[in-house]
């Protein structure tokens, strides 16, 4: 009755793409579930209904909680989840997934005592809507081995033991907020979320604060992309920093018409290190840090352009202390920005770095506009030579002037048809 999808658009279409075609149809069979006992005729667990299911089931649970875990291996377009517009449901125990496709998941309040909550390996096209994963002894969402999962909000990873979004294996999390609710991924012990070889990406409304570790910690080429096309993202109150990036990883923070704020995440806003790279394409506020907003090290970039604003970080006695610190063979772009109220200089490069920057707005920065040591270089609109403006104190490799650079800003990506999807799901999921 299970069928597992091997087909080459299976395996390798984009994710929307497979996301859109293995939705369960309608027409097709529907169990009921009440884990109270209470409804005659109705199964008294999950895992009681699922040998009655096929391709196309969806189980409803009707109450809770449910006290069992769920392993499913091999299933294609199945739901399990509440009925539109009832009550969420408590699932005490883990859900697994492996080697599935089409799995939409709602209403569900995720809650282990041993392990992950939701753990997912070499499964696609799974949906998380409206559901909680929160409190468990590991993650609260962990994907490994090539998953994929869109996660519709609202949502939240809090509490859990260790991070609360944890990625591997070229595995991707996309979390949408279409409807207006946020995805809140808090007061973890370990990061908010965690990649290695895996993709995240949120179109807004996604808060990520104080957990323990870094808000965003990224290893091994993860790639992350922010856009704010549904409301504002903030990384706020994360005790080891907002985000790190290292081992050739990369973030990208996108302004769709909102802000994001990353603000008061202890030792520093964002830091990059061996061979990790950073976007700010406006609407990025950085603010309220002990120590750098941007922290660049070990061969890294930083490409900041648009209307960024990076106040208030960096703390006295430190010599090293600065908005925006380059060290190691670290690069830095920077455009039309607004640099202010820091203390130290607005830019420090150190060991073989350099600065490229111009149109950038810089006031009451304590230790000037930019500082180099004997080995780094700064390019600048900055007038130089015998009139050289005060507080700067680099020297420049050539006078050919600044590199020309233009850069559109991207189109809203369009969710119309994972919009329908939701509506189709929804309606097959009314109560009659």
């Amino acid at each position: 009755m299970k069928t597992n999808i091997t087909s080459e658009c299976a395996m390798k279409c984009p994710f929307l793409v497979v996301l859109a075609v293995l939705l369960p149809a309608t027409g097709q069979a529907q169990l009921v579930v009440d884990c109270t006992g209470a409804t005659p005729g109705a199964f008294s667990s999950i895992n009681a209904a699922l040998p009655s299911a096929g391709a196309g089931t969806a189980i409803f649970v009707v109450a809770g909680p449910c006290n069992e875990s769920l392993q499913l291996a091999g299933w294609t377009d199945l739901f399990i989840g509440t009925y539109n517009g009832s009550p969420s449901v408590a699932i005490k125990g883990s859900i697994n997934v492996s080697d599935s496709h089409g799995v939409y998941f709602h209403g569900l309040n995720i809650t282990s005592a041993t392990g992950d909550g939701f753990n997912a390996t070499q499964s696609q096209a799974l949906i998380i809507d409206s559901c909680t994963s929160s409190g468990n002894a590991g993650n609260g969402l962990d994907l490994g081995n090539a998953s994929e999962v869109l996660v519709i909000a609202p949502a939240s990873f809090d509490g859990n033991s260790s991070s609360g979004i944890n990625l591997y294996g070229n595995s991707y999390a996309q979390l949408n907020s279409w409807n207006g609710q946020p995805v809140d991924i808090s007061n973890n012990n370990n990061a908010g979320v965690w990649a290695s070889q895996a993709s995240f990406t949120t179109f807004g409304l996604t808060n990520i604060t104080d957990n323990l570790g870094v808000g965003m910690q990224l290893y091994g080429g993860a790639r992350v992309q922010m856009g704010t096309q549904a409301g504002p993202n903030t990384l706020a109150g994360n005790q080891q920093g907002g985000v790190s990036v290292q081992e050739n990883s990369e973030i990208s923070f996108f302004n769709f018409g909102s802000q994001t704020y990353i603000q008061n995440n202890g030792p520093v806003g964002v830091s990059a290190s061996f061979g990790g790279q950073v976007t700010l394409f406006g609407g990025v506020e950085i603010s309220g840090h002990n120590g750098p907003a941007l922290d660049f090290s070990a061969s890294s970039q930083a490409n900041v352009f648009g209307a960024n604003s990076l106040h208030n970080n960096g703390v006295a006695g430190d010599p090293r202390s600065a908005a925006i610190r380059l060290d190691g063979n670290s690069e830095l772009f920077l455009r039309n920005a607004t640099i202010a109220q820091n203390i130290g200089p607005a830019i420090l490069a150190l060991v073989d770095s350099s600065a490229d920057f111009a149109g950038v707005s810089f006031s009451s920065n304590s230790g000037g506009i930019v500082a180099c040591d004997s080995s780094s270089y700064m390019v600048s609109d900055l007038v130089t030579g015998p009139s050289t403006a005060p507080g700067v104190g680099c020297r420049t490799p050539h006078s050919l002037g600044n590199r020309s650079f233009k850069k559109a800003q991207p189109a809203p990506p369009d969710f119309s048809g994972l919009k329908a999807r939701q509506a189709k799901m929804m309606k097959r999921a009314t109560k009659k």
